[in-house]
């Protein structure tokens, strides 16, 4: 990118033409944290334990000790998360290259589908017909799941854990098929606790969306806050998770450029 580009997006950032849309939930002890069956290992919630805040532990500064899972809150997916991406080249954190955390957005809606079924799967076919009425999903975009599960957060119906199991929606392996081989996406971004659906242990193959992303170098962003205020086309998200060493995950913070009016 030449300095002009440089000045112009600067120029077009001080004066307000493009603006920051935050898509990141507030990391907090009471943000919930995805659930796995009981004999496996469990996601650590975000703990924060006060060091000092300006009395006799240190009188002129205020710090905390943090924390948790890599997967905690609003975070970010790399390949070697998932037993498919374990011999993927550039498959931590560390070693994935930066020019990969800022990438456009396609935001797919599919809120009024999650709003009637709580487990609505997005299909291949759902995403053709997709195509034809809003245009087709260029290459290396997230695609971004819109579903207003955001607004959800704070209840029990964010992770919306049942008797069987957590209920929210997703995507099925031919979905995430198209996307990777068809569509070459960078990724996949929902802002429900995983980027599969809460019942795609049970899907066939089993939850598609972490198999066949991270199995073919992609990655996931979940815990996503705002995607209605992105448009369908046109936003760049910039997604940069913690440098850690040999690292499957991490929480960072999310936000996306668009044009247009204040948000």
């Amino acid at each position: 990118m030449s300095n002009s580009l440089l000045s112009d997006l600067a120029g077009a950032l001080v004066s307000g033409r493009v603006q920051m849309v935050d898509l990141t939930n507030t990391l907090s002890p009471d943000f919930p944290v995805i659930v796995l069956p009981p004999e496996f290992g469990q996601c650590a919630p975000f703990r924060m334990e006060k060091v000092s805040r300006y009395d006799e532990n240190g009188p002129a500064w205020y710090w905390n000790n943090i924390s948790m899972n890599e997967h905690t809150g609003t975070h970010f997916d790399a390949p070697a998360h998932w037993v498919t991406g374990k011999d993927v080249p550039s498959n931590t954190v560390d070693a994935i290259p930066a020019r990969e955390f800022m990438a456009p957005a396609v935001v797919i809606d599919i809120s009024a589908e999650s709003a009637v079924d709580p487990d609505f799967v997005v299909t291949r076919e759902f995403l053709t017909k997709w195509e034809v009425e809003f245009g087709r999903i260029p290459p290396r975009h997230w695609i971004a799941l819109r579903t207003d599960w955001y607004k959800r957060v704070g209840t029990a119906d964010y992770v919306n854990m049942q008797e069987d199991g957590a209920h929210s929606p997703g995507p099925d392996a031919s979905a995430v098929e198209f996307m990777v081989h068809e569509r070459d996406c960078i990724g996949l971004a929902v802002e429900t606790v995983g980027t599969d659906a809460g019942q795609a242990m049970h899907f066939n193959p089993p939850l598609p969306a972490h198999s066949i992303l991270h199995g073919n170098g992609r990655f996931g962003l979940q815990c996503l806050t705002n995607l209605d205020k992105l448009p369908t086309f046109g936003a760049m998200i910039i997604a940069c998770p913690l440098k850690i060493e040999g690292g499957s995950g991490s929480p960072l913070r999310v936000v996306a450029m668009i044009e247009g009016k204040n948000v």
